[in-house]
């Protein structure tokens, strides 16, 4: 139900007293992103946020590879804003698998069509042991070459000193 105050036009909220109040479409869903660092086969938390909208009704639907998915899925309460919009988060749990996408579908009354913010997972490449041996290999061999040249360094300083300073008999 609408205040007195304010009637719905085309979908968007009106001032019809002048109070101020302006209704607002949703922008398209400020992000889907994970809840923690995702690693295949590991449980996570995708979530859904949208913000700057009016008033608060709207439907969010997670997919996954197209396919809509309801196991599992909560909703925040509406959060208002200071500027009378307002924020929903959305949380799907999952387990990140390799060619599994998420979308985050938003529909508002105040749009014509919904929207999509779409989500796959990011999972690091991992480092080829062979780098890993090259590095330790350099790094070794570089040790060695230094502790090689520290002996002979010595020696050698060892060696001119004696050459300066001679000793006698005692």
């Amino acid at each position: 139900m609408l205040p007195a105050a304010v009637s719905l036009t085309r979908g968007v909220l009106v001032p019809v007293a002048g109070l101020g109040l302006s209704g607002k479409c949703p922008e398209t869903p400020q992000g889907v992103f994970p809840k923690g660092p995702v690693e295949l086969g590991d449980p996570n938390i995708l979530i859904c946020f949208v913000d700057k909208f009016s008033p608060p009704a709207l439907s969010v639907t997670w997919l996954r590879n197209g396919q809509e998915v309801t196991e599992g899925v909560s909703e925040t309460d509406f959060y208002p804003r200071q500027d009378y919009s307002f924020r929903k988060f959305s949380y799907l749990p999952f387990i990140p698998r390799q060619d599994e996408f998420y979308d985050c579908r938003v529909h508002h009354e105040g749009l014509g069509e919904s929207f999509v913010k779409h989500w796959e997972p990011q999972v690091p490449t991992p480092v080829p042991e062979t780098t890993e041996t090259l590095v330790c290999a350099l790094g070794l061999a570089v040790g060695i070459i230094g502790i090689i040249a520290g002996t002979i360094l010595i020696i050698k300083g060892m060696k001119m000193n004696a050459a300066r300073n001679p000793r006698g008999p005692l």
